[in-house]
């Protein structure tokens, strides 16, 4: 089906986007959609939030899972945001589940979940997996929803990256050329990935996993992201819609279009 027909009759990708502040989320979408502005914050029956209202509810505790985040820029994403399950703890993960469960009995496609974006920041040394993290991997169903780790401020593993090259021997100019290569590699062969895709404490773990460094610099590269979301869906017309919508990989979409 032409991308154009798929946007006209499902309309908008949507994306629920799990992590507790400061993990980077708004960062990532930001790039996704090629823009430093904030996004506009709309309703469930579509109505637009004021911003101060919106301020005012936030400093309260209140937070509305259903509400949809659109970037000007790229109006074609609609990202519902969830704190994380720090924040609410029980009660936030019984939001998270509900959500997911009503938006996958949803009839029509443009009403349902398309993926699921799990950030996890790296910016804490040794960084395990949380309580909330392991509860979500280990019991929330999302069905057929696929569901992509974010594994957000990965440059902070660099630094350490850069220490073990230099204990080794390499040069200043050396290990620092190299650290974020070592630090992808460490990672790969780490126990936080060992943990996630084989513990008997993950029953259900996520289709995929992205590192995602440098987020908040100009030329970052969201591209991986995209791509490993585009490999996840189970759906030839999500697919199309998603590549379509997506601005930030020419790449994929002349792979796609080779493809049909």
């Amino acid at each position: 089906m032409d991308p154009s027909k798929i946007r006209e009759k499902i309309g908008r990708f949507r994306i629920l986007v799990i992590g507790r502040a400061n993990a980077g989320k708004t960062t990532i979408l930001q790039r996704v959609c090629n823009t430093r502005e904030n996004p506009e914050i709309f309703n469930s029956a579509g109505e637009k939030i004021d911003a101060t209202v919106l301020m005012a509810s936030t400093e309260r505790g209140e937070h509305d899972i259903e509400n949809e985040m659109v970037f000007e820029s790229n109006p074609g994403f609609i990202f519902h945001d969830s704190r994380g399950f720090e924040a609410g703890g029980e009660s936030e993960f019984n939001k998270v589940k509900a959500f997911i469960t009503s938006r996958s009995k949803e009839v029509k496609l443009k009403n349902q979940l398309h993926a699921i974006w799990y950030c996890i920041p790296m910016d804490e040394a040794s960084r395990s997996f949380t309580e909330g993290e392991i509860s979500f991997f280990s019991q929330c169903d999302t069905g057929s929803i696929p569901v992509i780790v974010l594994f957000t401020k990965f440059d902070a593993l660099y630094d350490l990256a850069y220490s073990e090259l230099k204990s080794k021997g390499a040069s200043m100019e050396e290990a620092k050329k190299l650290a974020p290569k070592h630090a992808e590699e460490s990672f790969a062969k780490g126990s936080q990935l060992k943990f996630l895709y084989h513990s008997k404490d993950i029953r259900r773990p996520p289709k995929c996993h992205v590192c995602l460094p440098n987020m908040d610099n100009d030329d970052a590269n969201c591209g991986p992201l995209i791509e490993r979301t585009a490999g996840t869906l189970n759906s030839e017309v999500l697919t199309q819609l998603f590549v379509s919508t997506q601005q930030t990989n020419l790449e994929l979409c002349m792979k796609h279009a080779v493809k049909k």
